[in-house]
């Protein structure tokens, strides 16, 4: 089976799901339906990146087009460079994800990702060429593309994040874990650049250790380390740097909620939160909610994904969005979730309030328990249809009334049901998601197969839920 869009590109295990063969192919569909002349193209520290790049490059090149090779670097910093070029790119990453893993995100000529309409028609391309084999009305000679290398690109993208805050400075303490992935030489040229005292770890990527218990998937494993450093706060990374969970001075998770929180409110007391809204997804805590409301910011809800959270920012006209897992865009800056960019922004708004970070979040928001389980089934498909099911979802929501929230979803990656209960209670919350988990299971048909997230309460260092 071909592998298709998810909700953060095409990604699988590389080798065996995500071969040279589909990348070449879909390079040369993607130089057809994105119709660019030039193409950017970057990859985190995977030890398949380079296959995949050299595989999507050639596909790309056989098009045609002219490739740049731009080497490792963030996610966003490719999305930025593409947008300030304006020309496609794309991203060789399986983001959070285990090394084995790789994927393939392709980004539009404004620095963003794909729209639904264009993927699909990305996929059909795809199935064509798949179908046309090798050689099938390609150019030859003069037409064929070049494949350049621009590794010194990535100094740009350091320039625009130095220049995007003002650190005034200060002489603040941070232990800054990289993950071993594409921030890992960035960061702290960034950090050093801006007079920040940092102390850096998992930055020694091999091929094999990204996210390997590191990174934002691993934060509560820098607590120690923050504690014993004495430092003002950690910050930790992804592995294609596109999303931040923050630790306080005391160990303890700053998620993307609780930033988010911080920003909204932060920016509009400085008057600079467009339209008083921000945007944030389905997965975001009752909390953030409640804090916005209580202080009359607006929240614009999207459906699970930072693509979605930056088309309702250009949709509404605003400039702050992001999701629970510390995807966070900052419109002015970004087109796309930023992790460099988001912890600059964090540096820069505790250095500005001479406040400790945990003193500012607790005043931002209180999270209110989540629990999340992830329910085998036979036929997720059928939840929609489920009216015993969404009779027993409008039961618990009532018993639940205001102080809690139920989200109930098919996975888009799994034989799965998504259950996820907020309440004033980690008991009450975890209650509620057994008793809606059994209904799940009776009605659409348990699955022996399992999941390693099931029964795990919702963590927001756990990366998104897809």
């Amino acid at each position: 089976m071909v592998l298709r869009f998810g909700t953060d590109g095409i990604r699988g295990v590389a080798n065996a799901e995500l071969t040279p063969e589909l990348a070449l192919a879909l390079g040369r569909a993607a130089a057809r339906r994105l119709q660019g002349r030039e193409f950017l193209v970057g990859r985190d520290t995977r030890r398949s990146g380079p296959m995949l790049q050299g595989a999507l490059s050639a596909g790309l090149a056989s098009e045609g087009a002219r490739v740049v090779d731009v080497g490792v670097l963030p996610t966003p910093g490719l999305a930025w460079l593409a947008a300030a070029r304006g020309v496609p790119g794309a991203m060789i990453s399986a983001s959070h994800n285990p090394f084995p893993d790789n994927g393939i995100k392709l980004l539009s000529p404004t620095g963003t990702k794909l729209s639904d309409a264009l993927e699909r028609a990305v996929e059909e391309e795809l199935d064509q060429v798949l179908l046309s084999g090798p050689g099938a009305g390609l150019p030859a000679g003069a037409g064929v593309g070049a494949v350049v290398e621009e590794l010194s690109a990535v100094a740009a993208y350091e320039e625009h994040l130095v220049r995007s805050v003002d650190l005034g400075g200060s002489s603040l303490r941070v232990v800054c874990d990289c993950a071993n992935g594409a921030a890992s030489t960035v960061a702290p040229r960034v950090l050093g650049r801006l007079g920040v005292d940092a102390y850096v770890v998992a930055a020694e990527p091999d091929g094999t250790n990204i996210n390997d218990g590191c990174g934002s998937t691993h934060a509560t494993a820098l607590a120690g380390l923050v504690i014993e450093a004495h430092a003002d706060l950690g910050i930790c990374f992804d592995g294609d740097a596109d999303r931040l969970i923050a630790l306080d001075r005391n160990g303890v998770v700053v998620d993307g909620d609780q930033l988010l929180a911080l920003f909204a409110i932060d920016l509009d007391e400085r008057g600079q939160l467009d339209n008083r809204a921000m945007v944030a997804t389905v997965m975001s805590n009752l909390g953030l909610r409640r804090s916005l409301g209580a202080r009359g910011i607006g929240l614009v809800e999207t459906p699970i994904g930072d693509r979605y959270v930056a088309d309702a920012l250009e949709e509404h006209r605003l400039v702050l969005g992001g999701e629970q897992s510390g995807h966070i865009v900052f419109r002015r800056e970004a087109t796309t979730g930023d992790g460099l960019l988001t912890a600059l922004k964090l540096l820069e708004l505790v250095a500005r309030r001479s406040t400790p970070l945990d003193v500012l979040a607790a005043g931002a928001m209180s999270r209110l328990p989540q629990e999340l389980r992830n329910v085998p089934v036979v036929e997720p498909e059928r939840l929609g249809a489920a009216v015993a099911v969404w009779a027993e979802v409008t039961a618990v929501e009532a018993d639940l009334g205001s102080s809690g929230r139920v989200l109930l979803r098919a996975s888009g990656t799994e034989a799965a049901v998504r259950v996820m209960v907020e309440a004033e209670s980690h008991e009450r919350a975890a209650s509620a998601v057994e008793q809606l988990a059994a209904i799940v299971e009776r009605e659409l048909g348990r699955s022996d197969e399992g999941s390693s997230e099931e029964g795990r309460s919702a963590d927001p260092t756990a990366g998104p839920v897809q």
